[in-house]
């Protein structure tokens, strides 16, 4: 999947076995996170993942976490340790999770961003720069 291209739906369940889609998730802006409790990029990157939450979030971004993890209880620690509030889901199947081969993730963390009409508008930002990428998309200053 390439920028341009709309975001194919997904199903999979939360840590307490509720199973959500990307459709129902979708805010003016969406970020599908892709990462695991054993990926130690992922965890560094975590804490701007929740700053970016807490202040965009109610100005219309919403976040999917993709976990590629294979173990349910690190997967969950994870979530708590690292204060992870918005939804979160895995297939338990780690980098043949069928969400991550339907959207080409090859590594992690990937992150891809979605507009409010579905489509990939950009792909593997971080920090500063899905920052900006969001404040824009949601038109924020």
């Amino acid at each position: 999947m390439t920028v341009g291209d709309p975001a194919p739906n997904f199903k999979a369940s939360t840590p307490d076995g509720k199973v959500v889609s990307l459709k129902e998730g979708l805010g003016k802006v969406t970020l599908i996170d892709f990462w695991a409790s054993w990926c130690e990029p992922c965890r560094e990157e975590n804490p701007s993942v929740v700053a970016l939450y807490a202040e965009l979030h109610s100005k219309g971004l919403n976040i999917i976490s993709v976990s590629l993890d294979d173990d349910a209880n690190k997967w969950k620690a994870a979530i708590a340790e690292d204060k992870l509030s918005w939804t979160q889901v895995s297939n338990l199947k780690e980098m043949q999770d069928p969400i991550a081969l339907q959207y080409g993730v090859t590594q992690i963390p990937t992150t891809i961003l979605i507009d409010a009409s579905g489509k990939i508008v950009a792909r593997d930002l971080f920090g500063e720069d899905l920052k900006e990428k969001i404040q824009e998309l949601l038109d924020i200053k």
